[in-house]
Formats: structure tokens, C-alpha cells, sequence
């Protein structure tokens, strides 16, 4: 019997689609229907894990002669009891060049986000010192045509980014078994991206921290409600949105490692707590951004309300390490 029939056999016996088995390899179910029309083969890696799920060894599934399944070697547990997803190098790297080519995109898309307030700041406060001549509402809409195509651009950036690389939120989520040579590759990678994660991460906070030095500057220096108070207050958005740019491309390169070897953020215990904690998660930042964006609209005073996200980042380790202290009381 050859390895075609093998699969077709052991899928139906298990009771399984096409469609599920895909699933389990983390391929299309045409993968499946090229390996049972014997119109491909599997590669070695897709080889070893149809072993772990059929519960054959790979001897029988390579060997045509081996008409019998024989069991596999060590132990081969049905696949809800060992989820760890296997991944090559081929996957590994794949998925590190797509981080790479993500990270400076979403990082463009947070940086157009706390951009696109600017012409709406500058607008009002021209209008408001008198400076331009327009009225009010002629101001605001000048204003709030950028502020919406630049978060219009984030959106898209976010939602492209975020199709490309769905297909590897596993490897985020569930335990991984990495196959020889990725680990290595990926510490080799890590290593020799490290001096520029420590730069650009370092630079980005020490932009955010100093942002405020212009407001202060207009404040001490400046005429009360002069025009370099919105000027300075353009000017702070501008060097924290340069800040954050770099501080989210650097960790979600650096984070896109860390996923491989399943360390920091996605240890498997941290992996357990998120599969958790996710719901809460996402109901938090939901709350905290419709917040942010309420009372800056309301109160249009952009260069304050920023102070919402370091706290809510606080905040948020409270609320989840109190989440896991009753779950654990429980």
C-alpha cells in the first residue's frame, strides 16, 4: 500500500475530513487531496506529525511493503492530548519575515494615530488666537478631514498586516515543538538583532519621556495662550508618535523570537493565562480606548490626554494579576 492509500485509510478510519486533517497540519485542504491522489508527497516534517496523529510509525507510513500500522515509537498521544505544533525551519523563517516586513507597518500605523490629531490641534488654536480667518466650525473640519484619513491609513495598515500574518496565530497561542536547527537559527537571529532592539527601544523612551520638554518650554518662555503653546503641543505629539514608532517595531521583532522559543510573553504558562485572560483583555483596551477618545473629543485637549495609556498599561498588570489570583483561589 502506498503512502497515498496509508493516508486515506488512517484518515477515515479516525473519522476524519479533509478539511480537519488540513487543519491538524496546518496546511490547505488541496495539500491533503495532491497527497492522497498521490499527486505530491508530505515533507518530513508534515511526515513525523501525521505519525503523532494517526499513532503509526513513520516506518509505515514511508516503508509500501508495511501493510500493517505498527505503532509509533515512544509515545503518541491523540492530538487533544499533545497540542504542540510542530515547526520547521522552512515555518520558522517564513514567519520571522513576516514580523520583519509587519513591524515597521504597524508601527507606521500607531504612529499615524497619535499624528493625526496635529492639523485639528493647530487649526483650533489658530482659530481661537485669531490667527486664521475662519470660524469655529471651519477650523474643526479642516482639522477632522486628516484626522480621519490618517486613521483611516492605521486601520488599513493594521487589518493587511493582521491578514498576512493570521495564518501563524498558532504559534502564538499553543505549545510548539520545533524541529533540529530552528532553535539555533532563531538564537543566532536574536543575538544579532539585539544591540539594535536595545537602541531603538532606548531611543523611543527617552523620546516619549522628553516629549513634554516643548509644552514646558512654551509654558515658561511663552505668552499665555500664544500661538507656541500649540505649537509645542504639535511638536510633543510629533516626538512621542517618533517614540512609539520605534519602540513597537523593536518589540515586535524582538516579540516574533521570543514566540519561536516560547519564552518571555509566550512561555507556555503565559500562553495558558492568555487563552484565559483573552476575553479580558479585550474588553480592558476596548474600554480604555473609547475612554481616550471620548475625552479628547470632548475636551479637545489632546496634550493631556495621552496620560491615558502608560496609566491604563499599569493598571492592566493589576487587573490581570488580580483576574489570576482568583482564578488560582478558585
Amino acid at each position: 500500500m502506498i503512502l497515498a492509500d496509508k493516508i486515506i485509510e488512517l484518515r477515515k478510519k479516525n473519522g476524519w475530513s479533509q478539511e480537519e486533517l488540513a487543519e491538524m497540519l496546518d496546511v490547505s485542504r488541496q495539500s491533503i487531496s495532491k497527497w492522497e491522489g498521490a499527486q505530491s508527497i508530505p515533507d518530513m516534517s508534515r511526515i513525523i506529525r501525521l505519525s503523532q496523529i494517526f499513532g503509526v510509525s513513520t516506518d509505515y507510513l514511508l516503508k509500501d511493503e508495511l501493510e500493517a500500522p505498527s505503532a509509533a515509537e515512544g509515545p503518541s498521544p491523540a492530538p487533544a492530548d499533545d497540542p504542540a505544533r510542530t515547526v520547521t525551519l522552512e515555518d520558522a523563517n517564513t514567519f520571522l519575515g513576516i514580523k520583519e516586513f509587519n513591524a515597521g507597518r504597524v508601527a507606521l500605523g500607531v504612529m499615524l494615530c497619535i499624528l493625526s490629531p496635529v492639523i485639528l490641534i493647530f487649526t483650533s488654536g489658530a482659530q481661537e488666537l485669531g490667527l486664521i480667518p475662519l470660524t469655529e466650525d471651519q477650523a474643526a473640519g479642516i482639522g477632522l478631514i486628516p484626522l480621519i484619513l490618517l486613521i483611516g491609513c492605521a486601520v488599513g495598515l493594521f487589518i493587511t498586516c493582521g491578514m498576512r500574518s493570521s495564518r501563524w496565530e498558532f504559534l502564538e497561542k499553543e505549545p510548539l515543538e520545533t524541529l533540529y536547527g530552528v532553535d539555533g537559527m532563531v538564537r543566532e537571529r536574536r543575538e544579532s538583532f539585539r544591540p539594535v532592539y536595545a537602541r531603538q527601544l532606548t531611543l523611543g523612551i527617552v523620546l516619549c519621556v522628553i516629549a513634554v520638554l516643548p509644552v514646558f518650554s512654551a509654558m515658561m518662555f511663552g505668552k499665555e495662550e500664544s500661538v507656541w503653546e500649540v505649537v509645542a503641543t504639535c511638536c510633543m505629539l510629533a516626538m512621542i508618535a517618533l517614540g512609539v514608532l520605534l519602540i513597537v517595531r523593536s518589540s515586535i521583532i524582538w516579540g516574533s523570537y521570543q514566540v519561536l522559543l516560547e519564552e518571555g510573553d509566550y512561555s507556555r504558562e503565559n500562553k495558558d493565562d492568555e487563552r484565559r485572560f483573552g476575553s479580558l483583555s479585550g474588553i480592558y483596551w476596548t474600554l480604555v480606548t473609547a475612554g481616550y477618545l471620548a475625552w479628547s473629543f470632548i475636551t479637545f485637549r489632546w496634550h493631556q490626554t495621552w496620560i491615558v495609556w502608560p496609566i491604563a498599561g499599569v493598571l492592566y498588570g493589576a487587573v490581570i494579576g488580580i483576574a489570576k489570583a482568583l482564578t488560582r483561589k478558585q
